[in-house]
Formats: C-alpha cells, structure tokens, sequence
C-alpha cells in the first residue's frame, strides 16, 4: 500500500508554530508534579522565611531586577516552595531568586507551596532538581551542591546519578571541582572561566608550569580552555600527567592490547570471582570510572 504525503504548500502559506511556550509549560507541570507531591498551597509572610545557605550562590543582580519588575506587573506566576517543620517555622527550599525579588519589591506575603513530612536527603534533592532548571546554575555552585549531597547521604556516584537525574560523568567531573581550592572556585565565577580550564588544572603535575597557571587563573588572564592549552604548549608538555594523547592506562597497555578490550576483560573477570556485593559494586566503579578517564 503506498504512502499518501499532504499537499505541499508555499513557504508564504505556511503556519509557524511557537512551541517553545507551551513546551516550557508541559515540562514545569511534570516537574512541578513530581516536586510537589503533597504540598500545600499557602499565602506566607516573607519575613516569617528562612532562608539558609541554598545550592545557588551566584546571583545576577541586573537579573533580580527585571524579575522584580516581572513580578509586580505580572505578579508571582510560580510560588515559593517551603518546608514547614515540627515547630511551625519555614524554611525556603527552592525560590530564591524569586524571593529576592519579591524583598526588592518590599512585598509583604507571597504564595508559597509548602511541604512537610521531608527528610535532609528529599529536600536537597529537589533543591538541586529546582535550581537547576531554573535560570543557568553556574557549574561551581552545581558541584558544591552534589559535593553536599553526597556528603549528607554518603550516596556513591551512581546514587547521587540516579537520585539527580544527572550523568555519572558529570558527577565525576563536579566532585572533583567541589573538592579544589575555594580561591580557584570564586575565580571560576568571578571570571566566568570555563570548567574545563579548572579540570585540566588539577590533572597537571605539581611544579612550576602548574602554579604559573593557577596564579594566571586566580588574576583571571585564563579563562577559556585554548587560552590554557596555549599556555602549556609553550611550556612543554611535562606539566601533564597525560602521555601525548593517551591516559596513562592507554600508554601504560601491551601493543595490540585496545584499553576497551582490557576493560570488558576486567568486568568479566570480576563477575567470576566469589566477592560479596559490597566489593563488586567498588570494582565495577572502578572500571567505570577508569573507562571515563581514558576516554577524557
């Protein structure tokens, strides 16, 4: 049976279709449901908030404004979401930007949605899901948050992946960024450098090459990763704890012996032996992670 194709029309006559609104909308609504399951809807007194250190620390002041004028033509399209503990009081979980602007407004009461009944572990996560949906979490904020999370539920990668909805790659790469000098990590967001400049920093030997980079970091004259590759260029490659272009385990492989073939020989290997599960499951991380850092 053949196909039947619609009547082609001119590109005068055709209809454009805008679905950039109405995706937003669905997408938030899925989300929202999810994040607000049980949640009560409340008209709360701003000052009657608390707002403790949240996942985003970089705020864009221009940004708050605009939401702030937003706000008072439009009014508050998407409340506040709060936590109500055993003593009444409320704690801000997501919302801050929204917040701010509503203090800038020097608004009174705000709706909120409000959750109770919460544990450490569910809050931080919708904290993180919220934040990073919203307006463009900057990486460095992004890492502490997952260092936190982790740190709080003692969660593997693989559980803050699941638990985040993120990567297992780009846990990897945030832990390491949450775990490098705060100096480096405020420059990073002083000078909007890119997260690779940072990452590609700590995978340089220690000596002179390296501390010359992270002074040129920490002034800000580094902020992309060519203007770091030019750099090391000129100073050799020693600083790299790479060879040429291969992991240490790639150069480190007997010749004709491809680092995908000794990796599935690990995981085979690794389901022979009689180990408990605990022991698997750090052996099968390892293999992971040893593929993600050959393929970087």
């Amino acid at each position: 049976m053949s196909k039947t194709f619609a009547a082609r029309v001119s590109k005068k006559e055709r209809k454009t279709i805008d679905l950039s609104e109405k995706m937003g909308r669905d997408i938030f609504k899925i989300s929202d449901e999810r994040l607000l399951q049980g949640a009560k809807l409340d008209e709360i007194t701003l000052k009657n908030i608390v707002v403790k250190e949240q996942v985003r620390t970089k705020f864009n002041d221009d940004s708050i404004k605009d939401l702030a004028k937003n706000i008072e033509v439009n009014g508050l399209i998407q409340p506040l979401v709060l936590h109500q503990d055993k003593n009444g009081s409320y704690r801000l979980i997501c919302g801050e930007r929204r917040f701010r602007a509503l203090s800038f407004n020097k608004a009174d009461k705000a709706p909120c949605f409000v959750l109770e009944n919460k544990t450490e572990e569910e809050l931080m996560a919708i904290q993180f899901s919220e934040n990073s949906s919203r307006e463009e979490l900057h990486y460095v904020d992004k890492a502490d948050g997952i260092l936190n999370y982790q740190l709080a539920t003692e969660a593997s990668e693989r559980k803050i992946q699941a638990a985040l909805g993120i990567s297992k790659s780009e846990v990897h790469r945030s832990l390491l960024i949450a775990k490098m000098p705060r100096n480096l990590k405020e420059a990073a967001k002083k000078y909007d450098i890119e997260k690779y400049v940072l990452l590609e920093w700590d995978a340089m030997n220690k000596g002179a090459l390296k501390l010359d980079v992270e002074k040129k970091i920490l002034a800000g004259d580094i902020t992309k990763r060519s203007e770091l590759a030019r750099i090391i260029n000129s100073g050799g490659t020693s600083g790299l704890k790479k060879t040429g272009n291969k992991s240490p385990l790639q150069a480190a492989l007997p010749k004709g012996v491809s680092a995908n073939a000794f990796l599935k020989a690990m995981s085979s290997k690794t389901k022979d032996l009689n180990l408990d599960k605990k022991t698997q499951e750090l052996l099968r991380t390892l293999v992971e992670e040893t593929k993600e850092m050959m393929d970087q």
